[in-house]
């Protein structure tokens, strides 16, 4: 399913990119999912989400910035359709997916069941998922490593290696900054937030 999509107008031609998971990042590193050949484009540039507010752009700290409707992004920024992203070259217009308000049958796969997780991993996850269950920020961002590890009263390290191993269940293999993001948002999604569960 297409949740929405860009149209990329870069080196002289136009390419639609369906935004069909998650996360997209652009920048001129080939393994981004939208990679822009330019010395003016960062190799990790920017990030697209979807959140249940809608889709965000932020710029990653790159060397030139990125733009919406010729305004910089400074932080994380709602996109609405037709808005004109900026990025070195290219110019990419944001496209939202067409609603239809008097269809109300619609089939949606329920998410599949979260992995086992033992106890601490359960407590982890907990922390991490936090401001993700509480809401009141449009985009929410987990704790850090060392948050994690204070509010658990465990070292740095510990967390680190619970975070890899809940990594791999929930087969999030991609690295980055945004790996404890989008794991806080699997597992909200796959009802694994709640509080640590007695093992069976």
């Amino acid at each position: 399913m297409v949740d929405g999509y860009f149209e990329v107008y870069a080196s002289g031609g136009v390419r639609l990119v369906p935004l069909t998971a998650d996360a997209l990042t652009i920048g001129r590193a080939p393994a981004n999912e939208l990679p822009i050949d330019s010395n003016l484009v960062s190799r990790l540039h920017a990030l697209v989400e979807r959140f249940p507010s809608g889709w965000s752009i932020r710029d990653l700290g790159s060397t030139n910035g990125t733009t919406v409707n010729g305004s910089p992004v400074r932080q994380a920024q709602i996109l609405r359709d037709g808005d004109r992203v900026e990025i070195g070259p290219a110019r990419l217009v944001f496209h939202a997916p067409p609603e239809h308000p008097t269809t109300r049958t619609v089939h949606v796969e329920p998410p599949p069941a979260p992995p086992a997780l033992t106890r601490r991993e359960q407590e982890v996850v907990a922390v991490l998922c936090r401001p993700f269950v509480e809401g009141g920020a449009p985009f929410p961002e987990p704790p850090s490593v060392r948050a994690v590890a204070t509010a658990l009263g465990i070292t740095e390290s510990a967390v680190k290696k619970h975070l890899s191993r809940l990594y791999d269940k929930f087969d999030l293999t991609t690295n980055g900054d945004r790996r404890r993001s989008r794991l806080a948002s699997e597992a909200v999604r796959r009802g694994a937030a709640g509080p640590p569960q007695p093992a069976p």
